[in-house]
């Protein structure tokens, strides 16, 4: 069993405000004794002789109040509001050894929802699918957050017990099961991990200890304590946590949730420290751990190497390439796309990464981001999306791309996305146009709490001039149903034909070194807003884009490697290209 590292062993517990601390474990109490010591201040200690036998249903009352579940609990089999159960990590018997892993770089990620990317919602039916993933071509899983919250469904990002695995899901052994039968399909296995807020029922973390600051608050609620007094044990148990994932489970990486709402004034920022966890455990096993942040800062920082003062982290999010994309082929202009409007602003993001580098953003009314120094940063640093969970999920309806553009512009996305000099991602689904939604949906036991997310989902839109009346309920189970993939799909018509085109573009990126290997400074980048075309080239590889829907002629000499219409041809020194397609050419 995992030992706590500033405690004895499975039952301590840090509670350092507490006056006494009894723990419940197999319908027994036992008084518990705090060490004062080094380190270990404010951790109790449980007595000898109590069971700790896989499944043994145990919590903690403090100062009288409770049972609370463990804060490190590895099992919540009857909800976050239980008891905790023991969960032996160690017995699972891995047969990944021939698992090498996997760099990010030249690699395609994606994501994935494990409640709805299956009819049954979890971990063993998502290892159903994992053949359909590698013949996709995709080399990472990304699982959306799967630590316990309140309820049965739900995005994850509510989540309050860290070290859980939901129960719906299939829990801790499902989810062992799962890594081991991703790494032996050749597939690597990344988690979202949420560490910049707690979800509103079950946090009970407050009970034992200054977890969160009081007044300090995000979008989300009261900040995560990082640098107060007492933030020496919050950051070993979110550091820890990270570690639990990278070592008892076997994955190859974590995407850090929303790392500008991470509140540290500390000299050395908790997002160096998961950078250096990362190379540690990377070291210790051979096999590479790759750190993924979502960040909202446009700041390279996060990408550079420690020895220059940045964090080290290999890769991070980049919403620009997203807003640029989508604008172009959908031309909503609302909210933050305002920005994006212009086939130069995509030309600029393929070949500096961010729009804004410095700029004015009109939709934060201030100067944004700073230029990413190419001597410090590989673009595949960048993880970039035609579509993810939040760039549907948090649209009113949860309307997917296919509900608004033709194939030609779906195929133009996905092309531009999977050629691009970055990391791509896929969202679930994405690469067979599912006609499903995929929207914000919760399910929690408390009517008022039931009540408030749904108000406070309406008002989230306002500034994005959505229409709130078509807003579903979030509570509804139907919200959730909805938004389940019909696999059925991947096989009919034009769903078909573009799961071809994402299968063809992943093959190209394996074998074609260009679209990979080189900086930034190999990609330029051509186009013509009246004309609404644009062209990059990597190395002797051009992919040309015709945004528009009349037919592009263009001078170019060279072998077709791939196109989205049977109609493209190069023929006496010129491209020819249908409206709304794209093509892949070597140059002569």
């Amino acid at each position: 069993m995992l030992e706590h590292a500033a405690g004895k062993d499975l039952f301590d517990v840090w509670a350092p405000n507490a006056d006494s601390v009894k723990l419940l474990a197999d319908g027994r109490e036992y008084a518990m004794e705090q060490n004062h010591d080094g380190g270990a201040r404010g951790w109790w200690r449980a007595p000898a002789g109590v069971p700790t036998a896989d499944n043994t249903a145990y919590g903690y009352l403090v100062d009288g109040e409770g049972p609370f579940p463990d804060p490190r609990s590895r099992r919540q089999p009857d909800g976050v509001h239980g008891l905790s159960a023991t969960f032996d990590a160690s017995g699972h018997q891995w047969k990944d050894q021939d698992w090498k892993g996997r760099k990010l770089q030249g690699a395609v990620i994606y994501e994935l929802h494990l409640g709805t990317f299956t009819p049954e919602g979890t971990l063993e039916a998502a290892a159903g699918k994992l053949d359909y993933l590698v013949d996709l071509g995709v080399d990472f899983i990304e699982l959306l957050p799967v630590n316990a919250f309140n309820g049965v469904h739900n995005w994850g990002y509510d989540g309050v017990l860290w070290y859980a695995v939901h129960e719906a899901y299939g829990g801790p052994a499902a989810y062992q099961q799962f890594v081991d039968a991703a790494h032996q399909a050749g597939l690597g296995v990344i988690q979202d991990v949420v560490y910049n807020h707690l979800g509103p029922s079950g946090n009970y973390l407050p009970k034992f200890g200054p977890y969160l600051k009081s007044g300090e608050g995000n979008t989300w609620g009261d900040s995560v304590n990082l640098d107060g007094p007492g933030s020496d044990d919050v950051r070993r148990y979110i550091l820890e946590n990270a570690a639990m994932w990278l070592r008892d489970y076997h994955v190859d990486g974590l995407r850090l949730d929303a790392v500008h709402a991470l509140k540290d004034e500390r000299a050395v920022h908790i997002l160096e420290e998961f950078g250096a966890l990362g190379d540690k455990v990377e070291s210790e096993t051979g096999i590479p751990r790759t750190m993924i942040a979502e960040s909202d800062l446009n700041n390279p920082r996060l990408i550079y190497p420690r020895s220059v003062n940045g964090y080290g982290l290999e890769g991070q999010w980049s919403d620009d390439f997203h807003h640029a994309l989508h604008v172009n082929l959908s031309g909503e202009t609302t909210g933050y796309y305002s920005d994006f409007d212009s086939l130069a602003v995509l030309a600029k993001v393929l070949e500096h990464g961010f729009l804004h580098d410095g700029s004015y953003s009109s939709f934060r009314e201030r100067h944004h981001g700073r230029p990413i120094r190419q001597d410090l940063a590989h673009p595949s640093a960048l993880v970039v999306c035609l579509q993810n969970h939040d760039q549907i999920g948090n649209r009113a309806t949860g309307d997917r791309l296919t509900s608004s553009l033709s194939d030609g512009k779906l195929a133009i996305g996905a092309v531009v996305t999977m050629t691009s000099p970055f990391t791509p991602m896929l969202f679930m689904g994405e690469e067979f146009a599912a006609s499903t939604p995929w929207q914000f949906f919760t399910s929690h036991p408390e009517p008022d709490l039931g009540k408030a997310t749904a108000e406070g989902r309406i008002k989230e839109f306002e500034r994005m001039g959505w229409d709130p009346d078509v807003v579903p309920d979030p509570q509804d189970p139907e919200t959730f149903q909805r938004s389940k993939l019909k696999w059925e799909e991947a096989g009919q018509g034009n769903h078909a034909r573009l799961l071809q085109l994402y299968r063809d573009l992943a093959r190209l990126r394996r074998e074609t070194p260009e679209l990979t290997d080189g900086g930034f400074a190999e990609t330029t980048v051509e186009y013509d807003d009246d004309e609404h075309w644009l062209q990059f080239s990597r190395g002797k590889v051009r992919v040309v884009c015709n945004f528009g829907s009349e037919a592009l002629e263009t001078a170019l000499e060279g072998t077709l490697l791939l196109a989205t219409e049977p109609e493209a041809v190069i023929a006496d020194g010129s491209l020819t290209l249908p409206g709304e397609s794209a093509a892949v050419v070597r140059v002569n």
